[in-house]
């Protein structure tokens, strides 16, 4: 039979007219004289009924089947459903292959573990709800091309075997056969590659990027994913942002449905690590970190010794929801981050109560209740540090904790800003170095130059992180352009001439040959989908993805070769 539509676009219009139809039955219903079938393909689903079920072939759920029949108006329309207002009456049925009881629910509601549907993904993904979120993918992807391209971007692929080169995370090696023990690296981003397409008066360039980094997993993080990359020539970092935000209003009003207010608001890194302990602040609830360095000047505390960063957080209510149960559940979470826990006071009767009362004189309780604005059953969840970034990360996963556990945040509203002014450096503690908090060829901002000498860690960059409801989605930097300022930023990195010219030499000699200022960024395509289809979880979009473990459970991969292949690349495997 040839198709004449798609089941997921058959309207009350079509009433009366014949369609050949065809797709996979997602459901059976035979009540003896009546027959009802569920008809999926990949546009939705249509529901073909007949009052003489002996004259069709008896099928099962996933048969993939063919038909021919007439639309007709229900009696009770079904709302739920696209196709809710008709149905199809048989009148031929062809059984195209038939199909064994699958392990699962093929539904968007399914009772199956994680594992096992990935180990049979290509049933998982007949789920409805997975293919509405890789066709959300897909359409961002769509929109991504069409609004840089009206803006004058030229698509251009770059390298995916690469030299080995320091991005942060550990690289996919890549042995070589025609030079043994040399080996490519898969690109953790096409960072280089695209900043040298601004060296060649390119301009105005994007990608849709596959980018790899071998780092430890978690339920946003994958070790293959793919960036929408941009780079630019001639921009300031104000016009970066605003040609990025038109972006995003198109994809948050088409994908999601969503108008958002424009301009982002900014917020600078400190303020971000300061209030809410993270570069990736979720702004969707408050419960801000407090210093309170200045309100315990004096307490005789022993675990405050060599502890000059204190900080905590009010929880409003908090006396009457975090029980002894709460506070074991966030020692436990704390001690991932390196503290015992937290300590803990509340205002009870107008006063502070609580093990750590004892501490506080009246006059220094009274000062905590006021300064804090803590009103009568609030209570206070404090830690020290000798860090001021350990406190801060420490606290800001406090906060999350809380945030979750006791239902703050308001999973359907969006909530977008840029967090700007990175510092250029991290000081590598105990060592006469620093690493780069974003990536070596990260452009310092003009008026921090002369700290480059005196004062690196006050060094702000442009730099700037896009943060969607608790996830950075996206960042990029302007980047350095000058050949003297981009050897100062690798003496800094503790990278010795000869390190620069084996690693980087190809790339710097470029730019001694008239390099513009330019600067990018880099969206992640998985982690936007994720966020506008609902999800916490990057599996979830990605068609064939890895497990917690970098396994890909239907392949089964990564496995052992054989020894053949191995020798032809010169490599030797030792015993473990």
């Amino acid at each position: 039979m040839e198709r004449t539509f798609f089941n997921g676009n058959i309207r009350k219009e079509h009433a009366g007219q014949e369609v050949s139809l065809a797709g996979w039955v997602a459901n059976r219903r035979n009540l003896g004289s009546l027959l009802f079938i569920d008809l999926r393909d990949s546009t939705g689903i249509i529901q073909l009924t007949t009052d003489h079920p002996d004259d069709f072939p008896d099928v099962r759920n996933e048969y993939v089947v063919a038909i021919k029949g007439v639309v007709r108006l229900k009696e009770v329309p079904n709302p739920s459903l696209p196709t809710g207002e008709v149905e199809v009456v048989l009148k031929e049925m062809e059984v195209l292959n038939k199909a064994k009881n699958p392990p699962f629910i093929i539904a968007d509601k399914t009772d199956a573990l994680e594992d096992t549907r990935l180990a049979q993904r290509y049933l998982d993904l007949r789920r409805p709800c997975m293919l509405n979120k890789l066709k959300a993918r897909a359409k961002i992807c769509k929109i991504f091309r069409d609004y840089f391209d009206d803006k004058g971007f030229l698509e251009v692929e770059t390298p995916i075997l690469n030299l080995s080169s320091p991005e942060g995370a550990r690289d996919y090696l890549v042995p070589s056969r025609l030079k043994h023990g040399s080996f490519y690296a898969l690109p953790q981003s096409p960072q280089l590659w695209k900043q040298l397409l601004m060296v060649s008066g390119f301009e105005r360039y994007y990608q849709v990027a596959k980018c790899f980094r071998d780092e430890d997993l978690r339920a946003d993080r994958q070790p293959e994913f793919t960036q929408l990359d941009l780079e630019m020539s001639f921009m300031s970092q104000d016009e970066v942002l605003s040609l990025m935000e038109g972006f995003l209003y198109r994809i948050f009003k088409e994908i999601a449905g969503v108008e958002i207010a424009l301009p982002l608001r900014r917020m600078k890194f400190w303020d971000a690590m300061d209030n809410y302990g993270s570069d990736k602040p979720d702004t969707r609830f408050g419960l801000l970190l407090n210093d309170l360095s200045s309100y315990m000047e004096g307490v005789g505390f022993a675990g405050f010794e060599g502890n000059p960063f204190i900080k905590g957080i009010v929880v409003p209510g908090g006396a009457a929801h975090i029980s002894r149960k709460v506070i074991d559940e966030i020692t436990l979470e704390m001690r991932k981050y390196g503290l015992k826990g937290v300590l803990s006071l509340k205002v009870e009767n107008g006063a502070l109560a609580g093990s750590f009362a004892k501490f506080l004189n009246e006059e220094q309780g009274k000062k905590l209740i006021e300064g804090l604005s803590m009103n009568e059953g609030d209570m206070l969840l404090f830690a020290s540090s000798s860090s001021r970034r350990h406190i801060d990360n420490a606290l800001g996963a406090l906060r999350l904790f809380l945030g979750r556990k006791l239902d703050l945040i308001d999973e359907k509203r969006f909530d977008l800003l840029w967090v700007i002014d990175f510092p250029m450096f991290d000081k590598v503690e105990g060592e006469d170095r620093y690493t780069a908090e974003h990536h070596p060829f990260t452009r310092p901002r003009d008026e921090d130059l002369p700290l480059l000498d005196s004062d690196p860690e006050a060094v702000l960059a442009y730099a700037y992180d896009i943060v969607i409801n608790g996830y950075e989605a996206g960042g990029g930097t302007l980047r350095i352009y000058d050949h003297d300022v981009q050897w100062k930023i690798f003496n800094l990195l503790g990278l010795s001439d000869e390190e620069v010219g084996r690693k980087f030499g190809w790339f710097i000699d470029a730019f001694s040959y008239g390099a513009p200022p330019h600067g990018g960024l880099a969206f992640g395509l998985e982690r936007l989908t994720m966020i506008l289809t609902g999800t916490d979880n990057i599996r979830d979009v990605i068609a064939f993805p890895k497990n917690l473990s970098a396994v890909d459970p239907l392949s089964k991969a990564p496995q052992s070769v054989d020894k053949d292949q191995l020798d032809v690349l010169g490599i030797a495997l030792t015993e473990e």
